[in-house]
């Protein structure tokens, strides 16, 4: 069987905007977790220059204005930068009209830094509202990776489902919008973050972690061989050194196989529409 996958390392740099906003804590000790994103970054970038390897980052607008300097380099490495909200909000917690203005203000700061809109979005939390894809396609966004109903295989979003609960569930209208899915299972925090406040203590061990996503990978990789191997990080959480060693593996791992090529997701997106219009 000839091999096609396409393996996207996804980053969602949060920096402080997640203990600011989805966290809701002030604590300066809080804070800094999330100031460890840009040691993270820096370690990070440098990983993906010595592989060679493009990659995508979510980064919030109030990320892009509290390290400027950082995010440009990000893209002047080639990098896709897309949406990840303005200070990390949940766009099922906002009223229609707020969630617009959030959009227009993630945008605003990624053309500062890029000199061109967004075409790639994932939602704070990867949670959604009944607006956002609407609201994404109006505002010309090619994809979205915020949805789970896949695994390895690219969809087009819906409008218009009818989540009843007095017959079965309603599916709406497909529109011009590619998800490419994410899961919290292929995601560094569930197994890596740790929150005191919400009883989560998500210590494993790199070798752990390992071994499920190389296990997804060889699952795409022997039984489907065709498809895109999504993961999601977060500096702040991944680029930690014995985590950072463990990516580095994986990469090698991944590398070593046949038919895989590593892309950025605006590019994956790109070709599966192609290759399946609407």
């Amino acid at each position: 069987m000839t091999k096609n996958i396409s393996v996207c390392l996804s980053f969602d740099f949060d920096a402080m905007s997640v203990w600011l906003t989805t966290m809701r804590s002030r604590s300066l000790s809080t804070l800094s977790r999330g100031e460890f994103g840009k040691v993270g970054t820096e370690r990070l970038l440098d990983v993906l220059r010595d592989r060679q390897v493009p990659s995508s980052w979510f980064i919030p607008g109030h990320t892009i204005e509290t390290f400027p300097d950082l995010v440009q380099r990000i893209a002047d490495a080639g990098h896709e930068i897309g949406h990840h909200g303005y200070c990390h909000e949940n766009p099922a917690s906002v009223k229609p009209d707020e969630e617009r203005a959030i959009l227009e203000r993630g945008i605003a700061c990624i053309r500062r830094v890029t000199g061109k809109a967004p075409i790639g979005y994932r939602s704070p939390a990867s949670d959604l509202s009944p607006a956002s894809v609407r609201l994404l396609t109006e505002f010309g966004f090619l994809y979205d990776s915020s949805m789970m109903a896949n695994d390895f295989t690219p969809y087009y979003c819906r409008v218009g489902d009818d989540p009843r609960t007095d017959g079965p569930y309603i599916f709406g209208k497909e529109v011009d919008l590619v998800e490419l899915p994410m899961d919290w299972s292929l995601d560094d925090w569930p197994y890596f973050g740790l929150h005191w406040p919400a009883h989560h203590v998500g210590l494993r061990t790199p070798d752990e972690v390992a071994k499920i996503w190389s296990a997804d990978f060889d699952f795409l990789h022997q039984r489907m061989g065709e498809g895109v191997f999504i993961l999601t990080m977060h500096p702040q959480i991944i680029g930690r050194g014995h985590r950072i060693l463990m990516l580095e593996r994986l990469i090698d791992y991944m590398k070593g196989h046949a038919g895989v090529t590593f892309r950025s997701m605006r590019e994956v997106a790109a070709a599966w529409r192609a290759a399946h219009p609407l």
